[in-house]
């Protein structure tokens, strides 16, 4: 049976989860059993559920607890359903966005490099990249586009962060990804030894006098393919450009040097991630 709890007001301590805790306590590092994210709306919460996340709580506007609610909330067994007016939910930024509906859940262990990288051919790797809104973007043109792993060095932006979440339409849930080993340093470039040792080559997306055009046939021939992406603002670190197999360029016209990464990586692996 639905547990479920009426919400009358905004100060409530059972909303504090979903209002008032922020991503980096939700990701809780000091008690990693107990991390938390928050899915956004009825499709990316179905997602999470298929890909076997577990469900803590529920928010959704009263209304569609025996409606667009329903069938997610039967797959849950007993857990609390907090049920609220959309007066109350309004004073919670962005509800707008969710479709009516939140769910509280529990992290998964992270995998280790060899287990998101087994069977796969197209790998694309995420250097210091801070933006989630950027993460969320690249993640959906992965899962979209042929890409069968992501791979983050530690500086970037959580892929389970609400909006990385949101951004990607829950396609994060559906493409393996994990962490590289390395540190926090937003200055230190990705650690590409773990993808040699795969038998991976790599292929840095950067504008540099040796890069090669991305329809390159050397690229689309490498049995196994690691597509590295650089931050926002300065790009790839020289250190990671210079132990990649490959530098590669979108060749571009009206004199514009270069994409936004999340652009640049919707193209990167249309062309790259053909077999």
């Amino acid at each position: 049976m639905p547990n479920i709890i009426p919400i009358t007001d905004f100060a409530d301590p059972a909303l504090d989860v979903y209002a008032r805790t922020s991503e980096v306590q939700l990701l809780n590092r000091f008690d990693p059993a107990n991390a938390m994210f928050i899915a956004e709306s009825p499709k990316v919460i179905e997602r999470a559920l298929n890909a076997g996340y577990e469900p803590v709580s529920f928010l959704t506007e009263a209304r569609h607890v025996e409606t667009q609610a329903r069938d997610l909330i039967a797959r849950c067994g007993e857990i609390p359903v907090y049920a609220a007016e959309l007066a109350v939910l309004t004073e919670l930024t962005g509800f707008q966005l969710t479709r009516g509906m939140l769910c509280a859940m529990r992290r998964k262990p992270l995998k280790s490099v060899a287990e998101v990288c087994a069977g796969a051919r197209r790998v694309a790797v995420l250097e210091n990249i801070m933006n989630p809104t950027n993460i969320g973007a690249i993640v959906r043109s992965a899962a979209a586009l042929g890409i069968d792993a992501l791979l983050l060095t530690p500086a970037c932006s959580d892929p389970l962060y609400r909006r990385a979440i949101r951004v990607s339409m829950g396609t994060v849930f559906q493409i393996p990804w994990t962490f590289l080993p390395g540190d926090t340093d937003s200055h230190a470039g990705a650690e590409l030894a773990p993808l040699k040792t795969l038998g991976f080559q790599t292929a840095a997306m950067a504008l540099c006098d040796d890069s090669v055009s991305i329809d390159d046939p050397a690229l689309n021939a490498a049995e196994k393919l690691a597509i590295v992406l650089g931050t926002e603002g300065d790009g790839l670190a020289a250190k990671t450009i210079a132990d990649c197999d490959y530098t590669v360029r979108i060749p571009m016209s009206h004199g514009v040097d270069s994409l936004n990464v999340a652009a640049a990586s919707a193209v990167a692996f249309w062309q790259l991630g053909r077999r």
